[in-house]
This record gives structure tokens, sequence and C-alpha cells, in this order.
């Protein structure tokens, strides 16, 4: 609690600091603005009027230096009186002295003042006692964390009922590191996160955007997530397959060299979901599907094969058909295409002998693809809870994801 406390007073402290140096640049600036509004209508606006003034005192000027020269010319000698009346006269004639410029009325004159709406104290009032809030509960929590093949189910929920979320946002960080990151945006509760190194503390925190809203909620209370499973991996060195840089990733490639490629080790375990998701590659589509394509499990590697439609494996064919140690089965999925997601569950059903059907081991499988799925029992001739999975595609371009 003190902690959560410390840390929302130093947000609210720094978010309230950021608002008043940001408010008084805003006022800065809208003060300049005006002044300068308020000197572009005065330049605008004396112009004209000193243009006028100058005119008025320019004909004063010359009325007064007319003036002064009639006045010489009365005074002066006798001999040069009438010279000087003369010009006096000629001069007089040609300056207008009972012209003047108009000058405007006085309600024309432009008379600046400053209108101030004291209402805008209210408004910021009333919007700055509404700003921000404390929470002392979240709206989502962290719900559970289960562990996968170099990756963690991570699930979340609602906690708070009058909250209608839209979207959450989820974000991981390595316990060494000092940042988290975002690792899903979306509509649903729960994602599995890849890339999980084992036996590593992983950070994880969760929080949601409200319908119609833009922020996102307060983030929900960090939880330690780990896994202690390896990674699933496919081997290395088959011809025909190319590989990502986490071997997860198997691509068909263009060699005339077919086979299985099998995973590097006998990672699936009973009771968990294994899951092989079809991915774009760089044609944008999958390849030509074949009859002998295979995505399965099976009991061991066997060299030789070029699909797991074989004994001691069950598998699924990309155009749909399930095949159980070789057999194929009459209920059939649909059929394997860009973005499909095909899931096996297995869990053990009977240990022991079981002479009816010739076998001391049984299987319960459920394989699932585009929201159907098959279940059925997988008898063994022998004690088996870790498969290797596989696949098999004659022609180029599919691209498998397996978690």
């Amino acid at each position: 609690i003190r902690e959560s406390a410390t840390l929302t007073r130093d947000v609210l402290e720094q978010h309230f600091n950021d608002l008043k140096g940001t408010l008084k640049k805003l006022l800065d600036e809208r003060l300049m603005s005006l002044l300068q509004e308020v000197d572009a209508i005065e330049q605008e606006s004396i112009k004209p009027l000193d243009e006028c003034q100058k005119l008025i005192e320019h004909g004063v000027s010359t009325a007064d230096d007319l003036l002064r020269e009639g006045e010489s010319a009365v005074h002066g000698d006798v001999g040069q009186q009438n010279e000087k009346l003369c010009s006096f006269t000629k001069k007089a004639l040609h300056i207008q002295l009972d012209s003047l410029p108009e000058v405007p009325s006085l309600v024309d004159v432009p008379c600046l003042s400053a209108q101030l709406d004291d209402c805008l104290l209210t408004i910021l009032k009333n919007q700055i006692f509404r700003h921000g809030t404390v929470a002392s509960r979240p709206p989502v929590q962290l719900e559970e964390f289960i562990e996968k093949p170099g990756g963690i189910l991570v699930r979340w929920c609602k906690v708070d009922d009058d909250f209608i979320p839209q979207d959450y946002r989820l974000q991981y960080r390595k316990s060494t590191a000092s940042h988290f990151e975002d690792v899903y945006v979306g509509s649903e509760t729960e994602f599995i996160v890849l890339h999980i190194d084992p036996n590593v503390d992983y950070q994880f925190r969760v929080c949601a955007r409200g319908d119609g809203r833009q922020e996102w909620s307060p983030w929900s209370v960090p939880q330690i997530g780990r896994t202690t499973l390896v990674p699933h991996e496919w081997t290395t060195g088959l011809e025909g397959y190319s590989l990502s840089s986490r071997r997860n990733i198997a691509l068909r490639n263009d060699s005339q060299s077919c086979g299985v490629l099998y995973s590097k080790a006998p990672t699936y375990f009973c009771g968990q979901t294994l899951t092989f998701r079809q991915v774009l590659s760089g044609i944008e589509t999958v390849g030509q599907p074949d009859r002998r394509d295979s995505l399965g499990v099976c009991v061991e590697q066997q060299n030789g094969y070029d699909s797991l439609q074989r004994d001691k494996a069950v598998c699924i064919s990309t155009n749909g058909a399930v095949f159980v140690n070789g057999k194929e089965m009459t209920n059939q999925l649909p059929a394997v295409t860009s973005g499909s997601t095909v899931t096996f569950d297995m869990e053990v059903v009977q240990l022991g002998p079981s002479s009816n059907e010739g076998g001391n081991f049984k299987l319960r499988v459920t394989i699932s693809s585009n929201n159907r799925e098959v279940v059925f029992d997988w008898v063994l001739d022998q004690c088996c809870v870790s498969l290797y999975f596989g696949c098999s595609f004659s022609y180029p371009g599919w691209k498998v994801l397996v978690f």
C-alpha cells in the first residue's frame, strides 16, 4: 500500500507540474497573440490619420508663409510694393486655402479595448476540480498463469462491475529488464506469450480501455510468471525444411527432398495442448495440398517415411482427414489453410493390460481444427507420456509454427 501510494503521489505531482508549465506557456502565447493584434490595429488605423494631419499642417504652414509675404508686400518700399503684391496675388490664386482633407468623424475612428470573459475561470475551475481520479483498485487484474513449452498462457479478468471494457493491454518484462513492453492489445481476456526462457521470472501487468474512451485505466498489480517447460523445437538438418532462429517455425522449401520433420526431443507431454498454426509465407498462400501431408504426434522418430500416416502416430492431413496408426478415420475435420490452427490434447485413460483391444496403454486424443474437433482413444502397446511431434509436406510454401 505504501509503495503504491508513494508512486501515485509522484505521478500526481509530476502530472500537475507539467500541467502548470503547459498552462503558463499557453497563456503567454495567447497574451502575445492579443498584444500583436492590438499593435496591428493601431498601426493600420493611425496611418490615414497621420497622413491627414500632415496635409493640414502643410496647408497651415503654406498659409502662414503666404501671410508673412503679404505683410512684407504691404509694408515694404514703394518701389518694390507693386512687384511683391503681384507675386503675392499669383501665389494666393494658386493655393487653395479653403480646402481641407476629409477628416473621419469621431465615431468612425477605432477605439481599442479588451474583452475578457470571466467565465473562463469558472470553466477552468470546474474542469480542474473534475480532472484526475484516484482508484484504490484497477478495474482489471491478472488471474492465472499457465505454463506452456517456451511460453506462458496469461489470463486476466474484470474486477469492477461498473467498468465496461473495450480493449485490454498486456505488458511484460524480464526480471532483469527495467521497462515493460506491449505484448498484446485486443478484446480477448487471455494470451499466450511466446519466446519465454524457461526457469526465468517474468513480470506481467494488464490494463483496459473503457468503452468509447481513449485513455487506458490504471495498471493491475504486477505479478510474476514463469515456465519450467522447454520450448518446442524442430530438428535441424532436414534438407526439405528451413527453420526460424528459435527453431519453432518450419518452412517447406523448394528442395526435392521429402520426409517427416520431427521435433528435437519428445517435449509434448500428456495433459498439455500442442498447437500447430499455419502462418503466411512469402508467397502469401499455403503450399499445394497432398494426401500424404500431415501434422501430428508419434511415439518415436522413424526415418524412411514421407508421412506421419503410419503406425504409432496420430495426425491430420491438410485435407482434414484424421489418421490413427496409419488408418484413416471416418470423421473428418475442415481442411488446413493459411491461418488455420490445429491443436492436439491427450490424457491417459487406461494403464495395464487390455486383452480385448490388444494393448496395455490408452490415450484419449482430441484434435481440433477451425472450431471442430474429433475425440478418440489411441491404444498403444507401451507406456508413453511424452511424445514427438512432426510434420510432412510434399510441396513448398507450407509454414508451420508450433507451440
